[in-house]
């Protein structure tokens, strides 16, 4: 059976499961959408709290001793112009892909955030259909200076 926990530091963990442990998830079960190790690692410092007006949360699926699921939430800090929230990082165990644990994590974040949550997401990633379902939409272009 699939449970769910909320981890918000190194500290309130109820689960076994570590930054490490956690981000090597991410990085192995985001397929092509991921991003390297340590910007996965650099995320959860943020939802973790590392740093002064950093916040957030990470929601962990998992059966037994095992992660299935995972979603990181950071916290912006910056209600009023800018969402409240960004989901960052979402992923499904590939074992577990279509039996609606992509739906239940969604549920779940949607449920224990206030406010707006925001997004990206590549326009080839067949999660976009997910986000869609529970009201996301395309309110702008993103543009961005790589320097």
């Amino acid at each position: 059976m699939v449970e769910f926990d909320i981890i918000e530091s190194d500290i309130q963990n109820p689960t076994p499961f570590s930054r490490e442990d956690i981000a090597d998830f991410l990085y192995e079960h985001l397929d092509e959408f991921g991003d390297e190790k340590k910007h996965i690692l650099s995320c959860i410092g943020y939802a973790y709290g590392d740093d002064e007006g950093q916040d957030g949360f990470i929601l962990v699926a998992h059966e037994d001793e095992k992660v299935v699921g995972s979603v990181i939430i950071n916290h912006t800090n910056m209600s009023g112009f800018i969402p409240e929230h960004i989901l960052v990082y979402i992923a499904v165990h590939g074992d577990y892909r279509g039996q609606g644990l992509g739906k239940q994590l969604m549920e779940q974040i949607i449920e224990e955030t206030e406010g707006d949550i925001a997004l990206h997401v590549e326009a080839d990633n067949p999660a976009v259909h997910l986000y869609e379902k529970y009201g996301f939409t395309n309110k702008y272009l993103e543009m961005r200076l790589k320097k």
